[in-house]
């Protein structure tokens, strides 16, 4: 699994923008009730923990992030909560721990996607449910999708996040078939985020997280230039409004998960 090398404020100033809004659609699409145990798997700085704890407490949550920057955040935002750093290949938990698994933002980012979503699967009991939702990047329908679309228009071989893991219409479905996992049922959930200005739209950009990031972190000062001139074309007058879609899965352990 992937661990971002950015600092908290990095990510949250880039993706929480859209991961924030988002958190609270998917745990509610869920709906875990009070006295019941979540995981939150990648679990970043905490935006869907965070809205996990209002819903069921903090002794009822336990989050990990392969990133230790990532853990440090959450456990400073997140307190009381069991944050811990793992990936999601490798889970601490024992089988059977949890009535439901979550992994918002993830699926596209774990270094093996079925194995990741069978660890999920191994810890949530039987009747629980483990659910995954990761953002239409191959649909056009992401938060990134204008970016990368600037970006593909001045060089064809700009490498975009449209092969990512479950990033294409029914990919997450897929994976959680491969991994065994019983009835997926997919939908999806959509935010809306509204930029007042192009600068506070465009300066995430240049925080270098993730690949987009990366990207233009690679290019020269022309280049990046011309690219930010790009978007600014390509988008709507201030305010910016971004609608975000991503697709989402839920579906049932294995009658075998919680043992072995």
């Amino acid at each position: 699994m992937v661990a971002f090398d950015v600092s908290a404020d990095a990510y949250g100033r880039f993706m929480g923008r859209y991961s924030e809004p988002l958190a609270v659609r998917f745990a509610g699409l869920v709906d875990p009730r009070r006295g019941q145990r979540a995981l939150d798997v990648g679990c970043g700085p905490g935006a869907l923990a965070a809205e996990l704890v209002r819903r069921l407490g903090p002794d009822a949550v336990c989050a990990v992030d392969p990133s230790e920057a990532f853990v440090a955040a959450a456990r400073e935002r997140l307190d009381g909560v069991d944050v811990r750093a793992a990936a999601a290949e490798r889970l601490p938990f024992a089988d059977a721990t949890f009535d439901v698994t979550f992994a918002q933002l993830v699926v596209h980012f774990m270094g093996d996607p079925v194995a990741g979503l069978r660890e999920m699967a191994r810890v949530t009991r039987p009747a629980g449910v483990v659910a995954a939702c990761v953002w239409d990047h191959a649909g056009d329908g992401g938060p990134l999708s204008l970016f990368w679309r600037a970006a593909r228009d001045l060089d064809p071989e700009a490498p975009d996040e449209s092969g990512l893991a479950g990033a294409r219409e029914g990919h997450l479905r897929e994976l959680f078939e491969l991994a065994g996992l019983r009835d997926p049922e997919p939908t999806t959930l959509s935010v809306r985020v509204t930029h007042p200005t192009f600068e506070q739209w465009w300066e995430p950009f240049l925080l270098g997280v993730g690949p987009a990031g990366e990207y233009v972190a690679g290019l020269g000062p022309r280049r990046r230039d011309e690219l930010r001139e790009r978007c600014r074309r390509l988008l709507s007058s201030p305010p910016i409004r971004v609608d975000a879609t991503a697709w989402t899965v839920r579906a049932h352990p294995p009658p075998a998960a919680g043992s072995r």
